[in-house]
């Protein structure tokens, strides 16, 4: 089944109500190999609310994205994968656990119809109801996370054990991701204590800094993180802090001296091997993007990339 986006050499740009990539949106799951899902809740946010509007920024930003990656081999996406923008999960505003369970329900909804789930954040919590969905049907997870932050806190403001700081420890507790199959990636940054790093170790993750992807280059990094899931399917979740905020200003906690946009392109145009079983770019906070909206735009091309690298492998 071909799903094909609106042609953008035929049809402005700025026609149209923006769905992801110009992609239609489905009236049925019917056929569906992914589908882009907004996941619009900030309630789990520590610092910068906002990221609730992420999801419609990010599309906003795709129609300038084509449906050819000519970094894996001039794939045309949308020949390989039948995909569609199946619009927002609802939430409740303000109510962590209950957006939680809305979020998974919603996500739910696509894995059982064999989807992949492609989404859009969102904070950081949202991933734990993707991560719980999508185990539900595949077993434990082998999660590839890219992030300056490790989000393995124990406990958040008022002794919360949910927030954008605490799905990966929760995660590993619930059973639905596979540490000693997982890595960290990005980690950078001051820290709250010493054992912020050590403690997603302690978990089980393994975890390569931002000073340790220049120190073994990006080819060693994606070798790594293939061996590291071998075997195992995958979601890849990535947080927008993972970039440097000269080239992503618009997140929820932003952390200085990070790759640029260029070099996380690379880097994801070089993943390979990998059992995409799931996927989501979170923690784009429109309010702050200003009005080249820089990092919408870097947010849905990093998705499109992950898009073409679930159409590589099924191709």
């Amino acid at each position: 089944m071909n799903v094909l986006p609106v042609n953008s050499l035929d049809t402005p740009r700025f026609c149209g109500v923006p769905t992801f990539m110009r992609l239609p949106q489905a009236t049925s799951l019917h056929g569906l190999d992914a589908a882009v899902i907004g996941l619009p809740s900030d309630s789990g946010a520590p610092f910068r609310t906002g990221a609730r509007f992420g999801p419609n920024a990010v599309r906003a930003m795709s129609v300038m994205l084509r449906p050819i990656n000519p970094y894996r081999g001039n794939i045309n996406v949308f020949e390989k994968l039948a995909c569609a923008d199946v619009g927002d999960a609802s939430v409740v505003p303000g109510y962590e656990v209950e957006s939680l369970d809305r979020i998974e329900e919603s996500v739910a909804a696509l894995v059982t119809a064999g989807i992949v789930p492609f989404g859009i954040g969102g904070d950081h919590s949202i991933t734990l109801a993707e991560l719980r969905a999508v185990a539900a049907r595949h077993g434990p997870l082998a999660l590839v996370h890219f992030d300056s932050h490790s989000d393995t806190w124990d406990k958040y403001f008022g002794g919360k054990a949910y927030s954008a700081g605490t799905p990966f420890r929760r995660a590993v507790e619930e059973g639905i991701v596979t540490p000693g199959q997982s890595i960290q990636i990005g980690l950078r940054g001051s820290l709250f204590q010493a054992t912020d790093i050590s403690q997603s170790l302690d978990l089980g993750y393994d975890v390569v800094t931002t000073d340790e992807i220049f120190d073994i280059g990006f080819k060693a990094l994606a070798d790594r993180i293939a061996a590291r899931t071998a075997g195992r399917p995958v979601f890849l979740t990535f947080d927008m802090d993972f970039v440097d905020p000269a080239a992503a200003p618009a997140v929820q906690t932003p952390e200085a001296g990070g790759p640029s946009a260029r070099e996380t392109l690379q880097i994801l145009r070089l993943l390979h091997g990998l059992d995409l079983v799931g996927c989501d770019v979170v923690e784009a906070n429109p309010l702050y993007d200003g009005p080249g909206q820089i990092t919408a735009l870097l947010a849905a091309t990093v998705l499109a990339e992950l898009m073409a690298l679930l159409a590589s492998v099924r191709g």
